[in-house]
């Protein structure tokens, strides 16, 4: 469960910022007050550790049949 909360924060924040690459619009800040607002630098940091915990995915064996 852990693993699939983490995977859809990371693809909230490619979404993200495939939004700053293609239309120069960060939402995430425009949703919070701007990217220095706490509550966006919390949400940074929240899809950061997740991208940072979905790394071990990529290590995992996958046991199930």
């Amino acid at each position: 469960m852990f693993d699939k909360i983490c995977l859809a924060l990371i693809i909230i924040g490619a979404l993200n910022w495939g939004l700053v690459g293609i239309f120069q619009f960060d939402l995430v800040a425009w949703l919070f007050g701007g990217t220095a607002a706490i509550i966006s630098r919390i949400v940074y940091t929240v899809i950061a550790l997740a991208g940072i915990w979905c790394i071990s995915l990529l290590f995992r064996r996958n046991h199930e049949v």
